[in-house]
């Protein structure tokens, strides 16, 4: 059965309101977001009806298009999926689908080379590669870095359109360090993405309004505050925020430095092929070891990116962080001395026999 491109966007949009397990999405809610989605991707402002919502949910209930959606009413008013872990993206992918797909890998190919889609090799392997696995039900031949368990990932696209749409978001927020989640509200300029792990660059509406680099995967729940006035980002200038920084611990007014380390000749060609950062050079070379550079502003990240080479890397600059690895080092060798006077067995692990 054809499914026209409004009723794809619909049956999208109230998958991911369903998938939301902290808001109660009554029938009236799923109508407004649906409203929404097709004037954001198609610029259509005339409302969706009650019907055509009604008829949305009983279709994606259906096993016409494959779907079988576990959805049910609580309390007689509220929508949701009885399964928490069912999302409609889940099912496999159709005929239909793999024809779609096929279009668009050969059309992406068209862009292969050029400097402005350098992300696209890789787009159109992954779009490839799952192509295959559904024709041939064969294991993928790409081994991709994924983090299946990684929190946070369905607050991206409200985030997305919170950013384009200069809307500010209500963000319930627990860091690591915090004993309880704290709710307040934010103007979101950036996400931004960080070894598998989401991040939002920031204006927190409070008091003192610092600028924020949020973990969304710390986010406990967001919602659009459509009261509050949105801050238009005077601060920084977005393009170029982090590209002096390893990571994404910063603020705005921090000063990059120079940072100098020396790496063995054994492990010097890993740095070489894969760079710390954008900005480092080769200085020079002795019987030690090769010596580079790279000017990045100081913190966690890097720090720990260094201390990951271990005894391979040494740090030679500036002072203050050479006091900070050592400081950290010694910290680590004090976890394994043996000569404390005090053990304590914290592990056993099973005998071979067992």
């Amino acid at each position: 059965m054809p499914v026209n491109r409004n009723a794809l966007i619909r049956y999208r949009t109230i998958d991911n309101c369903l998938k939301n397990r902290y808001k109660k999405w009554t029938l009236e809610d799923l109508i407004e977001a649906c409203s929404d989605a097709l004037y954001e991707y198609e610029g259509i402002d005339k409302g969706v009806s009650r019907r055509t919502v009604q008829a949305d949910l009983k279709m994606m209930r259906s096993n016409k298009l494959g779907y079988e959606a576990p959805i049910i009413v609580m309390d007689k008013k509220y929508y949701t999926y009885s399964d928490k872990n069912y999302s409609i993206t889940n099912i496999p992918l159709t005929n239909q689908d793999m024809q779609v797909l096929t279009e668009v890998a050969d059309l992406l190919k068209q862009f292969k080379g050029f400097n402005h889609f350098s992300d696209v090799n890789e787009m159109v392997s992954k779009i490839e590669d799952k192509i295959y696995v559904q024709k041939t039900h064969s294991p993928s031949v790409i081994d991709f870095e994924k983090n299946d368990n990684l929190k946070g990932l369905e607050f991206i696209e409200i985030i997305r359109k919170a950013i384009i749409s200069k809307t500010v978001l209500c963000i319930t927020y627990q860091s690591f360090k915090a004993r309880q989640a704290s709710t307040f509200c934010i103007s979101p300029y950036l996400l931004k993405e960080y070894r598998n792990r989401w991040f939002v660059l920031c204006l927190s509406h409070q008091k003192n309004k610092p600028l924020l680099t949020m973990a969304l995967d710390r986010i406990v729940a967001v919602e659009e505050a459509a009261k509050e006035h949105y801050i238009e980002n005077t601060l920084v200038d977005l393009s170029t925020y982090y590209s002096d920084v390893l990571g994404v611990t910063k603020s705005p007014n921090q000063k990059d430095c120079e940072v100098v380390f020396r790496v063995d000749h054994e492990n010097a060609p890993y740095v070489i092929t894969k760079p710390l950062h954008h900005t480092q050079k080769i200085l020079s070379e002795n019987a030690e070891g090769k010596i580079f550079s790279i000017r990045v502003i100081i913190n966690f990240e890097l720090e720990r990116e260094l201390l990951g080479f271990g005894c391979k890397l040494r740090v030679l600059g500036p002072r203050i962080l050479v006091k900070r690895i050592r400081e950290n080092l010694k910290k680590a060798l004090e976890c394994y001395d043996l000569g404390s006077g005090v053990e304590k067995k914290e592990y056993e692990p099973e005998s071979e026999s067992e």
